[in-house]
């Protein structure tokens, strides 16, 4: 990748994830999911970063330490569809299944330390993401988004109508509102897709941006 991709990333002020960010990366990473049986295992970033270094993006304070990150894969979409689940398009984390020639970026992990938020750090990785697509020259990003706080709302409505009411603004959901926020649009709930992720219930929100330089 040239040069104007790493203008791109530096000024969204993050930097590629190398080999000797990962156990960083791992610590950080279950210190912002809350559980250390979530986030990728140094064994699975040094896959990624082997297989496609331009898609893992790490966001480095001033201080030293590794605040965010975010990990990435290239798929042709069609191919999975809104049936597939988290191990299946992330290859159980290795991103073996990684297609240079597919279409759509798919975005497999992002996590910001929870002592670092209000640095608008969230929305410099996702930036950084808009980066990778724009110089892959790809169609969209797509992802598995979270939808954290569906538990409290599951005995009245079900995941598709609380979705709704997520993209409506009735109700507040602090990862899918954010993604709304950040240009992305709801396109499905898929079931079964992260079954560590209780408060979800195991669904998430397949949510997607459209790449308006795609060619």
């Amino acid at each position: 990748m040239g040069t104007q991709f790493e203008r791109a990333l530096n000024s969204a002020g993050a930097r590629l994830m190398t080999l000797d960010d990962i156990y960083k990366v791992n610590e950080m990473a279950a210190i912002g999911f809350g559980d250390p049986e979530i986030p990728f295992k140094p064994e699975h970033l040094a896959s990624q970063i082997e297989i496609f270094p331009e898609g893992q993006v790490v966001i480095e304070h001033e201080d030293g330490n590794i605040v965010g990150s975010c990990s990435s894969i290239i798929v042709n979409f069609e191919d999975y569809g809104v049936s597939h689940n988290f191990d299946d398009i992330s290859d159980n984390g290795y991103i073996r299944n990684h297609n240079p020639k597919g279409k759509n970026l798919y975005g497999t992990e992002v996590v910001v330390h929870p002592e670092y938020r209000g640095l608008k750090i969230g929305k410099r990785l996702y930036q950084a993401r808009r980066a990778i697509t724009q110089a892959f020259n790809l169609e969209s990003i797509l992802f598995g988004g979270r939808i954290p706080n569906y538990h409290k709302h599951a005995d009245e409505l079900t995941p598709e109508q609380y979705a709704a009411k997520v993209v409506s603004g009735e109700i507040y959901d602090p990862v899918m509102s954010f993604q709304l926020k950040n240009g992305f649009e709801f396109r499905a709930i898929m079931p079964n897709y992260l079954p560590q992720d209780a408060e979800s219930l195991k669904y998430a929100a397949l949510m997607e941006w459209k790449n308006p330089d795609y060619r």
